[in-house]
């Protein structure tokens, strides 16, 4: 069945809720030894087993979940579109039998009807449940909840109009105007960017605390559970995934994302839930060892030095720190406007030089043209104005001295990982013997905890694994210069701080000259030496610099605990919030 069929039958299906216990002290949601599985025989896959939750009316329940770890199959349960295999479900004491008006529901995907407009769309759900309504007291209801999303200016518009964080506020609207008892959240701005998810979560948190509903926010990341929570609950990675114990996030309401990095209950409550998960989520059979792959000596036909009739030994890294190795000169990108009569410059006059070996986080909001900058440095985006310097020769075009990770991971899914990573050590190795070209691929693959996977095909692999194969692919290449372009975007919590650890380990041994564009400001400080913020576009330029001293190599537990962490994280996120004012 469809998201926009399932979201559609958990709103407006009319059955109305049993009457309230008479106990004020019994919880309006319980979940008792609550298991589910997929399939049959040995196909059968334990999803979610001996789950046990007792929620209170008007708490605000996180659940901090990870990809595969059954938490959509969760809210499913709860919201009564699909039956437990054992154990109960039980809303005020008695049995979640059929999805019901008492339970809304945002899913993650943006589950609208495209030729509708946002009022339409509300009024869709308004006009199922409340059928004994007057025309005028359903059409005022369904007002009240745009509005009450910020979408009144937006109310005739369809979804095609809007922005991916409107969308979802017309997805929060419909469910809240459906007058639920609970407010199921299932990563409702996962997809979303910093600012926007910012936002969004501050209007959940306002219409929470008016109508002091109850909300079960599944999520993957901490900083957004403690943020918004009264409780963050860990669910264990599957097969068989359970709960792990209760965070109590017992800091005063309202909360204040900046003094949040004074408060030391909050460090203190990020620590622990944090080395929590990366302590349940560690996959011990990653761990292999590749000590007993040796990387050949051999130099890439991308270094400047490198001739065929002497492919000298790979060189050493004895020129680290040398200054100005790559350079960006007032450099500008111009795109004609939709109506073609004019231009826009989105980067206006970006400046920076950068030592080789250094790694570059770019940080900034949506549409402040990070990733312009980097797609010209990678030579895929021409440069208006300006210019780029690589050691001492020009960029205008691609080649194989850059390497690039994108978001997702352009493989063939046809070929195997080794496969997809030897086209592009081929390339660069034409010299070497194909035993030595085997061993580069196989070292690297193996260094990103792919040694049982080899020769998986990339159709096979999950969004992580394709991920450490782009990011095997870039480091095999040997390239001058490493491009990532927010690399990590579109996993899950838990994966994107295993490739974090990963991405780091293998740079200490190349210390390649890279730069990584992202919207996550601990990423950006667990990997750079300096970040990079940008200013709002168009005309988005350097707007500040902030030099990360931090001991190498870093971990995320030991970030967590440096004295400094949380002042350059201060730094940015002021950074960030002044930009949001500044448009």
């Amino acid at each position: 069945m469809s998201a926009i069929k399932l979201n559609i039958i958990a709103e407006a299906d009319a059955i109305r809720p049993p009457a309230p216990s008479n106990d004020a002290r019994a919880p309006l949601m319980e979940l008792k030894q609550v298991s589910k599985s997929y399939g049959t025989g040995k196909d059968k896959i334990s999803v979610l087993k001996d789950i046990n939750l007792d929620i209170k009316a008007g708490e605000f329940i996180a659940i901090v979940g990870f990809s595969g770890s059954g938490k959509t199959t969760l809210v499913s349960m709860i919201a009564g579109l699909i039956e437990a295999d054992s154990g109960d479900v039980l809303k005020h004491g008695r049995p979640v039998t059929a999805p019901g008006p008492d339970r809304g529901v945002v899913f993650q995907n943006y589950s609208l009807m495209p030729w509708l407009t946002v009022f339409e769309n509300v009024a869709l759900a308004v006009d199922q449940i409340f059928k004994d309504w007057s025309l005028e007291q359903r059409r005022a209801h369904a007002e009240k909840y745009v509005r009450m999303v910020n979408l009144g200016a937006a109310m005739d518009k369809k979804p095609a109009e809007l922005s991916g964080g409107m969308r979802q506020r017309v997805n929060v609207a419909r469910a809240l105007a459906a007058n639920p008892d609970i407010l199921l959240l299932d990563e409702p701005l996962s997809a979303l960017d910093a600012l926007t998810r910012g936002n969004l979560q501050d209007e959940i948190l306002q219409i929470w605390g008016q109508d002091k509903k109850t909300v079960i926010l599944i999520t993957n990341d901490v900083d957004e559970a403690i943020y918004m929570a009264d409780r963050v609950i860990p669910l264990t990675p599957g097969p068989g995934a359970t709960f792990g114990p209760d965070f109590i996030i017992d800091i005063e309401r309202p909360r204040d994302r900046t003094a949040l990095n004074h408060n030391e209950q909050f460090k203190k409550l990020r620590a622990e839930i944090t080395q929590y998960l990366m302590g349940i989520g560690i996959d011990k059979k990653q761990a292999a060892s590749c000590d007993n792959i040796t990387l050949p000596d051999v130099r890439p036909n991308t270094s400047h030095d490198w001739n065929r009739d002497n492919p000298a030994l790979k060189p050493g890294l004895n020129d680290l720190g040398r200054p100005r190795y790559l350079e960006f000169s007032r450099l500008s990108k111009i795109y004609p406007t939709p109506d073609g009569n004019s231009r826009v410059k989105v980067v206006d006059g970006f400046d920076l030089k950068v030592k080789k070996g250094e790694f570059i986080s770019i940080i900034g909001h949506s549409g402040c043209g990070k990733s312009t900058v980097l797609s010209m440095t990678a030579g895929l985006n021409s440069i208006s104005e300006g210019g780029i310097i690589l050691d001492n020769k020009e960029i205008d075009s691609a080649g194989p001295d850059r390497g690039v990770v994108f978001q997702s991971p352009s493989l063939f899914p046809w070929l195997s990982a080794f496969e997809n990573v030897s086209l592009g050590v081929d390339k660069v190795y034409p010299h070497a013997s194909r035993s030595e070209r085997n061993d580069i691929v196989e070292y690297y693959l193996t260094r990103v905890g792919l040694a049982d996977s080899l020769y998986k095909k990339a159709t096979d692999l999950s969004n992580g694994m394709r991920q450490r194969v782009g990011i095997a692919r870039a480091f095999a290449l040997s390239p001058k210069l490493l491009l990532l372009d927010e690399p990590f975007g579109m996993l899950d919590s838990l994966t994107r701080w295993e490739l974090q650890e990963v991405l780091m380990e293998v740079w200490e041994r190349t210390q390649v000259t890279a730069i990584v564009v992202t919207h996550d400001v601990d990423e950006a400080i667990l990997l750079a030496d300096r970040v990079v913020m940008m200013t709002n576009g168009p005309h988005a330029r350097i707007g500040k610099i902030q030099d990360i001293n931090l001991p190498r190599p870093r971990s995320r537990k030991a970030l967590l605990e440096h004295a400094n962490y949380y002042r350059y994280r201060e730094s940015i996120l002021t950074f960030l919030t002044d930009c949001d004012h500044t448009h």
